[in-house]
């Protein structure tokens, strides 16, 4: 009987209640019952050795993290570490030699000059957003989209200005430039307000590129994954609500001063409540006719984006309507519309932004800096896997810090990756980065010639290119019920990120749901349920118990495994989990036999710090103090060296460590070999 028990061991353990040994003995492994000697950790080092170490240089008398860092700039400085460095750090050395340029060059061409033709209306509009003349949108939708170009891994990757971070910086320039409480400034003092305002977002910019460039020396590249999908697309699509609100003044052709801070969405709407009746009906008659020609545009495109050769340009089309009839008509002067007015030639004299303000916008720098690297990386992601090439999160940081830094010198605000035009550039045939480059070149176009040709477009026509931009990020909200469908726990964190996004603001939403979306990936490593698994008669298939019948057991002998990491947080829970299945408690499991051996079974635990270091090695000297003999099996290489400078070499040996869990049920019987023809198998 025995003999059957090792039989059986010898293949995958199986779980869950006990049979009889008539049961027993029917029961046939599926895999070979021939029994082998148990391999222990000590046994495979003797056998296969450790992993081949690195030449060592002479001992230095620094920091380890030190003496890496000095052996990884010797290996750069060698002439094909440098030429690694240089084709990682610019990317046009990679992709321009393998430039098919009959076959892409066409498709990079229009797709960039229909990218540029949309961010000149949309850089204008997006500027407002910021509180800043118009013309430095079109400044922020040349520099950075130039450099992004040159250092950039997302090959159809769309740069320039963004709603979202546009409000966001444009909420940080009214806290730190207000509004004059006297109305009436003279030429020169409004002049001077508005540089004060144009250097604060540009001083944001800097901000924001300077800690871009910061995670980028410390590879913080991975930190893209704490900010999840939900909280990204709730963030959006809040702030898209926020963009339509903010709009609405200009809409409405009413004089309003900005409202910034918590609940300022609300705040804005009882002010144009207020005021409504003060609105310019002219002003609103170009609204109503501006959406009621660029909504049904997008929404063609859209529907026919395979037929198409090309987007139509709506706002485009708009843009020159709008002029056209403003200045044929008056407008400005007879029913007092606002009109975008001289947009200056050339380009700015670079000066540094104003840092003295630095101080008091570091943690907006920081948001933003946040929401510029996650929304760039994940659009990159996306276009990434659809056409088979991979992007570097370290690179990206690289690209969007220098982008945002040397574009401040030039006046501009932040930028990042954009969600309509990236869009745009694929459908209309983008390839590469070179795409970006023939959008400059229309940018350029319209900053050195084509300026003066906007001074009668109405303000309010920049407003309606604002709120029918954030037509995608509306909708969004339509994923919620296959999101509700699919995960309950995402859905939560959408919605309550949305809430805090609408209700307190940009800044504080994304906080509220980067602290939420880490908490429930804490709270549910708390909530590990114990689940007996069994192995499926005449199968290799672990199955629950209440799916399985006959299973096998040991009297003495227990088998644990814990699918959660061991740190501080579910360290008690572990605890809790091995005094009740072990009996180190008064609180025991009713009707069970003592323990003699047990089995923990490692290789669910991704890692484990001091805390729950030091539960397991408490948790040995108990088992000792209680004369249970205790196996560990399956722990990697990160947390078996956890273990050990925790100590747990102190009160167990090499030869209680074990490759596989059979290994260590094997060696079991062999201890237990008096306590009868039954295996129990129990995982928690």
């Amino acid at each position: 009987m025995l003999q059957g028990a090792k039989d059986k061991m010898s293949g995958p353990l199986v779980s869950g209640t006990c049979s009889d040994p008539e049961e027993a003995s029917d029961l046939k492994s599926p895999l070979s019952s021939r029994f082998r000697e148990p391999l222990t950790h000590a046994r495979f080092q003797e056998l296969f050795g450790g992993a081949e170490q690195e030449p060592e240089l002479p001992a230095e008398p620094c920091l380890p993290w030190l003496c890496r860092l000095r052996r990884r700039r010797a290996s750069a400085c060698s002439g094909p570490g440098a030429w690694r460095v240089l084709l990682a750090r610019l990317p046009p050395l990679r992709w321009l030699p393998q430039y098919r340029w009959r076959a892409w060059l066409l498709g990079d061409a229009v797709a960039g000059i229909t990218v540029g033709v949309v961010h000149v209306p949309q850089g204008m509009a997006f500027a407002l957003l910021t509180s800043v003349p118009p013309v430095f949108g079109l400044y922020t939708s040349f520099f950075p989209v130039l450099i992004y170009s040159l250092l950039g891994t997302g090959r159809h990757l769309s740069t320039g200005t963004f709603a979202v971070l546009s409000l966001m910086t444009g909420s940080v320039v009214e806290r730190v430039v207000p509004e004059p409480l006297a109305g009436n400034l003279s030429g020169i003092e409004r002049e001077q307000w508005e540089a004060r305002r144009v250097g604060a977002a540009a001083a944001v910019a800097f901000g924001s590129g300077t800690l871009m460039l910061g995670m980028f020396v410390l590879q913080l590249g991975v930190l893209s994954t704490f900010l999840s999908e939900p909280v990204v697309k709730a963030l959006t699509s809040g702030a898209a609500l926020h963009v339509l609100v903010s709009q609405l003044p200009s809409l409405l052709g009413l004089s309003l001063p900005r409202q910034i801070g918590c609940f300022s969405l609300f705040k804005t709407l009882a002010a144009v409540l207020g005021a409504l009746s003060q609105s310019s009906p002219a002003e609103l008659t170009i609204s109503a006719l501006s959406l009621a020609l660029l909504v049904p545009v997008k929404e063609l495109n859209v529907r026919f984006r395979d037929r198409l050769p090309t987007p139509i340009p709506g706002e485009v089309v708009m843009v020159l309507l709008a002029t056209v009839l403003c200045f044929t008509s008056s407008l400005d002067t007879r029913y007092n519309v606002q009109v975008v007015g001289l947009l200056p030639g050339g380009f700015p004299q670079p000066f540094l932004p104003a840092l003295d303000e630095l101080p008091r916008i570091l943690a907006d720098s920081l948001s933003i800096s946040l929401v510029t690297f996650a929304v760039s990386t994940s659009l990159a992601s996306i276009y990434a896997d659809k056409y088979s090439y991979t992007i570097d999160p370290n690179q990206e940081l690289l690209a969007h810090g220098v982008s945002n830094l040397i574009s401040s010198l030039f006046s501009c605000f932040p930028n990042s990756a954009t969600l309509a035009t990236t869009s745009l550039l694929v459908d209309a045939g983008g390839n590469t980065q070179l795409a970006g480059l023939f959008s400059c070149a229309v940018v350029l176009a319209v900053l050195l010639w084509l300026g003066p040709f906007f001074y009668y477009l109405p303000q309010a026509v920049l407003a309606c290119i604002n709120i029918s931009s954030m037509r995608q990020m509306f909708f969004q909200m339509q994923e919620l019920p296959q999101l509700w469908h699919i995960s309950r726990v995402d859905f939560a964190v959408w919605m309550v990120t949305w809430v805090a996004v609408v209700t307190l603001n940009v800044d504080l939403g994304l906080a509220v749901g980067v602290v939420v979306s880490m908490m429930t990936v804490v709270c549910r490593t708390q909530r590990v349920q114990c689940l007996p698994l069994g192995l499926a008669e005449g199968t290799e298939l672990y199955r629950p118990i209440r799916e399985s019948r006959k299973l096998i057991q040991v009297p003495g002998l227990c088998i644990l495994s814990y699918p959660a990491p061991l740190y501080f947080a579910t360290r008690g829970q572990f605890h809790r989990i091995l005094e009740w299945h072990l009996g180190l408690e008064e609180r025991t499991k009713p009707g069970a036999e003592p323990i003699r051996v047990v089995i923990l079974d490692f290789s669910g635990i991704a890692f484990a710090d001091a805390a729950g270091a030091r539960e397991v090695v408490q948790l040995t000297r108990r088992c000792q103090d209680s004369g249970i003999y205790l196996l560990l099996a399956q722990c990697n290489a990160l947390v078996l060296e956890t273990l050990t400078r925790a100590g747990l070499l102190d009160s167990m040996t090499p030869e209680q460590l074990f490759v596989s869990v059979q290994d260590a049920a094997a060696h079991a019987l062999e201890r237990l070999k008096p306590a009868g023809p039954k295996v129990c198998t129990v995982w928690v």
